[in-house]
């Protein structure tokens, strides 16, 4: 057994799995398992308990409009320990629906509105016969990593002055296609429309999450120089 371990949290992983976002799950596994730390996974879908304190990495991934509609009536349920793992810089990374459902509203294709539990303010209008669909390039602005990804999303999300893009269009839409960001910042949570996953393909951003991750769980050990040593991957 290795000496250190990471706990991560699937939400839902069972409706909200629709491109392969447990693939996020598996790259973060594959780079921890590099320098000795063994990543356990839990689901948490309709009727789990969500412990905030248990967690080292919450995964909350996209589905179709169908499953959306049943994840957003057990969720309220989750949302004040979602919120206090959030602001308590937990790591957190919410793809597609999982990004939309974080926020404070988004609007299905046929108009109708649905809450998100409001742990960010960012929102989600619909669009009118019409998808974002292609590869996608971005760039952080705070440290000029490029990150790769596809999209296929009908929503156009709007960042509220506390969050920050994940980065900048070089290619595709982003959230919006009028603002020229793609994902959200907001402490330690992401969010993203990437497909991919965003953390199979993009290795310098997985890296940089399990640093996070590990620091927090284990401060005393120097991370930064293990983690260093290893070659991020890029698909």
């Amino acid at each position: 057994m290795a000496d250190y371990k990471l706990q991560t949290a699937h939400l839902y992983g069972d409706l909200m799995n629709t491109y392969g976002d447990y693939g996020n799950i598996i790259a973060l596994s594959y780079y921890a398992n590099l320098i000795g730390v063994d990543v356990e996974t839990q689901v948490i879908s309709l009727e789990d308990d969500f412990d905030d304190t248990a967690y080292d990495f919450v995964l909350f991934g996209g589905g179709q409009d169908y499953e959306q509609m049943v994840v957003t009536k057990d969720l309220p349920g989750k949302s004040e320990a979602i919120k206090r793992y959030i602001e308590n810089d937990g790591v957190f990374l919410g793809v597609c629906g999982g990004f939309q459902l974080l926020g404070d509203y988004f609007v299905l294709a046929d108009g109708t509105r649905v809450e998100g539990i409001k742990a960010m303010m960012h929102y989600t209008l619909n669009q009118t016969d019409s998808r974002f669909i292609g590869n996608v390039v971005i760039e952080d602005p705070t440290n000029g990593d490029v990150y790769r990804g596809f999209e296929n999303h009908q929503g156009r999300t709007f960042l509220d002055a506390e969050e920050r893009p994940l980065g900048m269009v070089k290619q595709g839409n982003g959230n919006n296609g009028e603002d020229g960001g793609e994902g959200l910042v907001y402490k330690n949570t992401y969010g993203t429309y990437f497909h991919g996953p965003i953390l199979t393909r993009n290795g310098n951003l997985t890296l940089r999450l399990l640093q996070t991750m590990l620091e927090r769980r284990y401060p005393d050990v120097d991370w930064a120089s293990q983690i260093a040593q290893l070659e991020p991957e890029f698909f």
